[in-house]
């Protein structure tokens, strides 16, 4: 089984997991628990109810209580991870064949017609293949309410680019139903992200109100994933390993915004200086699997940032560190003042 960011798996115990990243272990999925079978959950698929998990600590509290067969230390990435075992999964959904079906099949839900209408505007307008194009999220594995998002993946990066660049110029066109979040939507915004990253608003204002990976589309939340196609992947498993150093607070400049828009996102960084925590050297780059942390900073652009310290060794390559966010609630980036 290939799975890579943005797919969701079922299990035979019933739980679902969204992918993270397109580096596994053999014979395992690295996942986290996105939707658990509970017969008070609010969202229902058949004759079962489920819950949503959705702040990480959460998830890990609920896989520690009740699924720890799932939680893994993984001596490659030198953390504790959640890796789902191929033999258990009953179902692989993948996002690219979804589209495909509402194209050929129609949408059954309004949610389901305002996210084919989406993804044919990006197709139309960054001129981009329809394989090149999927839809993730709740509405994917059926569990979808009248609140729900728009969750839309793009493959490959110049397709990536290419749809980045259609999406400012389509922000500024106020007639096709898609524009930027505006402070009141950032509010609603900060509300739920702050349960799991931990920002001042003002500087969550001045990040966030840049970015057009997310808005609005016909006055519904929309999130666009950009993941690289796997031929894009010199990485496989075990040829990079990753050491835990602690944490840091750091002070940088970034020198490279090439991989902003991507999940995983990395910044090349340079004239480092360390606020607090471990110090090391060379830290080169900032990098997370979460969505939120893309379109963060550019290029030319001073951060603060606050993650944990891992060194990086590659073979053949001169090792270097580099900060991970997003594991912790206490992690962050945002623009220096």
């Amino acid at each position: 089984m290939r799975a890579r960011e943005g797919d969701l798996i079922e299990t035979k115990d019933g739980n679902l997991f969204d992918v993270k990243g397109l580096v596994h272990p053999p014979g395992k999925i690295i996942a986290f628990i996105r939707f658990t079978p509970d017969s008070n959950g609010e969202r229902k698929r058949g004759d079962t109810s489920y819950r949503k998990v959705y702040p990480l600590r959460e998830r890990y509290d609920l896989l520690r209580e009740k699924f720890p067969q799932y939680l893994v230390f993984d001596p490659v990435f030198d953390e504790w991870l959640c890796e789902v075992p191929v033999e258990t999964i009953e179902k692989h959904y993948e996002p690219m064949k979804f589209l495909t079906q509402l194209r050929r099949e129609g949408s059954c839900s309004k949610l389901e017609k305002q996210t084919f209408e989406l993804a044919r505007l990006l197709h139309d307008s960054a001129g981009v293949r329809w394989n090149a194009l999927g839809v993730s999220g709740s509405v994917l594995v059926g569990l979808n309410t009248p609140n729900s998002d728009i969750d839309l993946l793009v493959y490959g990066s110049r397709n990536c680019w290419k749809v980045h660049e259609a999406l400012q110029s389509l922000i500024r066109d106020r007639t096709c139903h898609l524009r930027p979040y505006r402070r009141r939507d950032l509010r609603a915004l900060f509300d739920f992200r702050s349960r799991d990253t931990a920002v001042d608003f003002e500087d969550f204002v001045r990040t966030e109100s840049r970015k057009v990976l997310q808005g609005k589309f016909q006055q519904k939340d929309y999130f666009i994933r950009c993941v690289k196609e796997w031929n894009e992947i010199g990485e496989r498993y075990g040829s990079a390993r990753y050491e835990s150093f602690g944490e840091a607070e750091v002070r940088a400049t970034v020198i490279d915004d090439s991989q902003m828009i991507f999940t995983p996102c990395v910044y090349g960084i340079d004239s480092v200086k360390t606020l607090e925590g471990k110090k090391v050297k060379p830290l080169r780059e900032i990098v997370s699997f979460r969505g939120r942390f893309c379109e963060q900073a550019r290029k030319g652009e001073q951060i603060l940032a606050r993650g944990k310290v891992e060194r990086v060794r590659r073979l053949g390559i001169e090792q270097y560190f580099r900060l991970l966010l997003g594991n912790k609630p206490s992690d962050y980036m945002i623009l220096a003042d």
